[in-house]
């Protein structure tokens, strides 16, 4: 293997100057039954769909558990479960981890799964969801992960695009203050779709009730017990699979219509992954690292399951919440408990944090120095934030940001190749791989420092990104490259600084209009946070007669703020004339107790603005709590823009 470039800026020269023997270097960590012996398929220099390592053959799956156990590592802990619902508390080791999936590759085996079926996967964050996933892995069956819990339409949406032949489920989950039966929402999804789904197999849990034995049909379905069918079956080996075989199909919410469902290749993907967890999160076999996100969302499948697996490193599954769980402390108490070193999670959970505990009390009940760095990603994240976690941890804290279609950072501080220096609301730079460029609306560069413009990745997309949209190459090219020829368009807006800093200021939509003033919103939102009442916040644009579009503020406090109303109003207000000008003419403010979010943390700033325009919508199915939109409409009606200095 070839040297690696010492500092961040040759990695990432080489990367796009030589992206051949780059990621055939890169190619080398991963164990292939075919080496490839090209990088990238001459057809794909400029194509949006780029086909990596076209000659080589490979099993994710023995990449992610074998190899390890063949090189004598089979009794390091490979996985730690703590579920801080149930109290149950799991370590398997790469061999046990190996003994399971490949039990369960035969059980699915058994009833008919081989290379190319699909099977949809809608579990709660227990191991039996990472051990299907494998198993899929492990026989070339391609697994579509549905967030356990998700409403039986969407369910049944997904089976009708993915048309898979077994669902794996289990009798429910477990949220606070909740009981999620999902085997009746698998049932009704089952009725609502036009898909023949062959058998489903449920894996029970003891404290929630319900079981295959109590489901039969519709039709010809086959409801079957996961143990039974575990225990019966003979263990798979993995199957040798293309470079370009699909692994999995990830649905993400489109603009209009029907989820996209997003393909993800086996070899780019290996390739991308491995390299990323030494290069970027400087994590390496042995390593303790806990991306706390769930399993049905793309954080999930790469930096809980399939990268921490591929490096040999240590992955934590966690069932619970950053609070309530029972506290503020509950993050801090997985660190400590298991020595984590690297942990991944979203700004939206550190706010919820700080918000609950701003002072850190909760901190000094655990030892977190094994904490080398805490990356965050999915959602902006505020300089407040950062510099409240980086001040506390007293560890690196990395904004890093990616998107479900790459399936790896975009922009990251790379620790693993160069800890550069931070800069709060930036993330920091391109990852080697990725030449981006800010483009007017015309396509046009944008070279000056700070002017924001559209977000663009050059084509070919590294190793990793998605192979296309699964059935609809021309949703893929309408989406993602029409709007650009030659680029990637990520929907985001940002801008570089003098140092080729990226600052990534929120989707292009969220680009507000006010008299023909254009604004971001998010650097709105940094002005808020700044107050020291607030603790989370959104600005979005909305309707305005005169103006076309106003920007609205919707802010949470801190816990055990008692700060009047309106004096916050007008002190934010006088805070966004400071730092941003009466250009904002910023005047509305509203404050709330929670913030409509996602499952994943992401804040619902359309359906806010379809609120507070008073157009139809509809609850989205990704919401965490669906009262927060009642609370969120009171509030709005009983607030008018009245919040003026």
């Amino acid at each position: 293997m070839i040297d690696e470039p010492r500092s961040y800026r040759e990695t990432w020269q080489q990367s796009i100057d030589e992206p051949e023997s780059f990621w055939l270097n890169a190619a080398q960590g991963i164990d292939w039954f075919v080496p490839p012996r090209t990088a990238l398929a001459a057809s794909s220099s400029t194509a949006g769909s780029a086909r990596w390592f076209p000659e080589g053959e490979l099993n994710t799956s023995y990449n992610a558990l074998d190899r390890h156990v063949i090189a004598g590592r089979g009794n390091q802990t490979a996985l730690i479960y703590d579920s801080a619902m149930t109290g149950t508390k799991l370590s398997l080791t790469y061999h046990e981890l190996l003994g399971r999936v490949a039990k369960f590759a035969g059980a699915l085996r058994a009833n008919g799964v081989g290379k190319g079926d699909r099977v949809i996967i809608y579990l709660p964050m227990i191991p039996e969801a990472i051990v299907a996933m494998l198993a899929c892995a492990r026989i070339g069956a391609i697994h579509s992960v549905v967030f356990g819990g998700f409403a039986a339409t969407e369910l049944a949406v997904r089976i009708d695009d993915a048309r898979p032949s077994v669902i794996v489920t289990s009798s429910g989950g477990l949220e606070p203050g909740r009981v999620v039966e999902y085997l009746p929402l698998v049932q009704k999804a089952l009725t609502l779709s036009a898909g023949s789904v062959r058998t489903v197999i449920v894996r029970d849990r003891e404290s929630i009730p319900g079981s295959a034995a109590d489901f039969t049909g519709p039709g010809e379905t086959v409801w079957l017990d996961w143990a039974t069918e575990e225990d019966a079956a003979a263990p798979a080996d993995p199957v040798s699979l293309r470079s370009d075989d699909p692994l999995y199909i990830l649905y993400t919410s489109g603009t209009t219509g029907n989820p996209k469902g997003i393909v993800r290749d086996n070899g780019g993907h290996a390739v991308a992954l491995n390299w990323s967890m030494s290069n970027i999160y400087n994590v390496h076999a042995g390593d303790v690292y806990w991306a706390a996100s769930d399993v049905g969302w793309v954080v999930g499948h790469s930096y809980i399951v399939y990268a921490p697996l591929l490096v040999g490193a240590t992955t934590v599954i966690y069932e619970g919440k950053p609070i309530g769980t029972p506290d503020a402390g509950a993050f801090w108490r997985v660190v400590n408990e298991y020595k984590v070193q690297v942990l991944f999670t979203a700004p939206t959970a550190i706010r919820a944090i700080r918000r609950v505990d701003p002072e850190f009390l909760e901190l000094k009940n655990y030892d977190v120095s094994s904490l080398t760095a805490l990356f965050l990603a999915g959602e902006r994240l505020d300089p407040e934030t950062f510099h409240w976690a980086n001040d506390g941890l007293h560890c690196p804290v990395v904004d890093h940001w990616w998107q479900t279609e790459t399936g790896w950072a975009i922009a990251a501080n790379p620790l693993g190749i160069e800890a550069l220096p931070t800069k709060p609301g930036s993330a920091t730079v391109p990852v080697p791989g990725y030449a981006i460029d800010i483009l007017d609306s015309k396509g046009k560069r944008i070279t000056k420092a700070g002017k924001d413009g559209n977000i663009a990745i050059r084509l070919p997309l590294p190793p990793g990104a998605l192979l296309g949209v699964w059935g609809s190459e021309e949703r893929f090219a309408s989406a993602y490259l029409s709007a650009f020829p030659g680029y990637y368009a990520t929907g985001d807006s940002g801008h570089f600084d003098e140092d080729g800093y990226l600052f990534v200021m929120g989707r292009t939509d969220d680009v507000i209009n006010v008299a023909g003033h254009r604004l971001s919103t998010g650097s709105l939102e940094e002005v808020l946070t700044l107050h020291p009442s607030v603790a989370e916040c959104a600005v979005l644009g909305v309707h305005d007669a005169l103006k076309g579009q106003r920007a609205a503020g919707f802010v949470t406090l801190k816990a055990g703020e008692t700060i009047d109303h309106d004096t916050l109003a007008r002190e934010l207000v006088s805070l966004v004339r400071e730092h941003v000008g009466p250009v904002a003419a910023f005047r509305d403010v509203t404050i709330l107790d929670r913030l409509p979010k996602t499952r994943s943390g992401k804040i619902l700033r359309k359906t806010i603005r379809q609120i507070v325009d008073g157009e139809p919508y509809t609850v989205p199915p990704t919401i965490e709590d669906p009262t927060v939109l009642d609370a969120l409409r009171l509030a709005v009606h009983a607030a008018a823009p009245q919040h003026q200095p």
